[in-house]
């Protein structure tokens, strides 16, 4: 089933002379996990804003196409209808946690309060978000005792309470050190594996590749590709775009080691399946 449908999105910010997004056309499907990467200035955030409607119903500018959410166009709809169905994870933690609640239990139940949720499935939904997200544990910390990637992942169990059908994450580990951003994307595969539908744009390319089950990708707010990792790394010109293919890609190339489908691995298991097939 199609969740997110884009189509032919153009955007440009007020004031500016360029578009920020030309042309975007795209689908995804429920429970995939969506990578966007490119270089600085390729579109990534923007695109992220549009699909929580954040472009243009709160920067304005100039806007044309669709995006649409469950059927619903984005750009027609309020912020606050589109945020039922999509959720959406900052770069900094700290400007998602609110920092009025005591504790991380409380900082969950927030937003489901201003939504004026029953008692009972507040509670149910906490518990189920914290768990998933390996908090339950912390529930009784404050939230400025927890470490980057535990508030990060505490920023993502409040959004997922929501029960949103997408949730959007605009480079989420851009301020996390390894095991943080190693905590965040796997708690980000276990809501896709739950059928969350996961959008995300990463500059590190390691994880999208191992996680992304497709990767969007973008230069100069132009869409170049929207393939598999291995079809994206492998191609030729993929440097020009600002991108430095993952270290076993770049190790396979050197050796011209392809699968079947003749693309490059992109994870050590790829690459340790490929071997095997040929030297035994």
């Amino acid at each position: 089933m199609v969740n997110l449908v884009v189509e032919h999105l153009k955007y440009r910010y007020p004031l500016g002379n360029e578009l920020a997004l030309e042309d975007i056309s795209f689908e995804v499907k429920k429970g995939e996990f969506i990578g966007i990467i490119g270089e600085n200035g390729s579109g990534k955030s923007t695109l992220c804003q549009a699909i929580v409607g954040l472009v243009p119903n709160f920067y304005k500018g100039a806007y044309g196409g669709k995006v649409l959410v469950k059927e619903i166009e984005v750009a027609q709809s309020d912020v606050s209808e589109i945020s039922s169905y999509v959720g959406i994870v900052f770069q900094n933690p700290f400007t998602q946690i609110t920092g009025s609640k005591l504790t991380v239990y409380e900082e969950v139940a927030f937003g489901l309060e201003n939504l004026g949720i029953p008692r009972e499935e507040m509670i149910k939904r906490i518990e189920e978000s914290l768990k998933l997200l390996r908090l339950f544990e912390y529930r009784h910390f404050n939230p400025f005792e927890l470490s980057g990637g535990q508030m990060q992942r505490l920023a993502i169990a409040s959004v997922i309470a929501m029960k949103p059908d997408i949730l959007v994450l605009d480079e989420p580990t851009s301020q996390l050190d390894p095991q943080g951003s190693e905590e965040v994307f796997q708690a980000i595969q276990d809501l896709a594996k739950n059928g969350m539908t996961i959008i995300i744009a990463e500059h590190k390319i390691e994880k999208i590749a191992s996680y992304a089950d497709k990767i969007i990708l973008l230069h100069k707010g132009k869409l170049v590709d929207f393939d598999t990792p291995e079809k994206i790394f492998s191609r030729e010109d993929i440097e020009e775009y600002g991108i430095v293919p993952p270290v076993y890609t770049r190790i396979c190339k050197s050796l011209n080691v392809k699968n079947e489908a003749g693309f490059y691995p992109v994870t050590l298991e790829q690459v340790y399946y490929e071997l095997v097939k040929v030297y035994g």
